[in-house]
């Protein structure tokens, strides 16, 4: 794993950018060995549209923004370049209905869940993905800085939003 770091003062997580390994991917995910190292480098750019690689992201701990990324590398991956040397299902969506006689298949996208959660459940890897960044979609009340972070002065409540980068005080 590469992590660059990010500026100080280093708070208690180790904070920085995840770097892709395409070694490092394949031997954690092997279902995507065939891959080429370039077309998993596209994928994982793709995953961090959907989750911040910054260190202003809302995973602050790079080692666990890492697996985070890569479970979402794997699910593009699957659903884009496919698995095991076999190509992308062309589908998209959960089987609903099936028939044999004169084969019918019933796709449907979303039925009892967000159109996120569907996205995600269309791979293992994205269900994965989904399961693990529950904590990260709840909501967290983040109080106003107390330290002239907005441009007042040290120890006067100063409220303004959003407080990170407009005064210096950092993520």
């Amino acid at each position: 794993m590469t992590v660059v770091a990010c500026p100080s003062p280093a708070p208690q997580n180790q904070r920085g950018v995840v770097v892709f390994s395409a070694a490092d991917f394949k031997a954690l995910y092997p279902a995507f060995a065939t891959i080429a190292d370039g077309l998993l480098q596209g994928d994982f750019d793709v995953a961090t549209l959907f989750l911040n690689n910054s260190c202003c992201s809302v995973v602050k701990d790079a080692p666990t923004r890492e697996k985070l990324l890569y479970m979402l590398t794997a699910h593009v991956a699957a659903l884009l370049q496919g698995e095991n040397g076999k190509p992308p299902p062309g589908v998209v969506g959960r089987v609903s209905d099936a028939r044999e006689g004169s084969v019918s298949v019933g796709v449907e996208y979303a039925s009892e869940m967000s159109m996120s959660e569907a996205y995600f459940s269309q791979t293992q890897y994205g269900a994965m993905f989904w399961i693990a960044t529950a904590q990260y979609r709840a909501f967290h009340y983040v109080p106003p800085p107390n330290r002239g972070c907005v441009g007042g002065l040290p120890g006067i409540i100063t409220p303004g939003f959003p407080w990170p980068g407009s005064g210096g005080c950092g993520c």
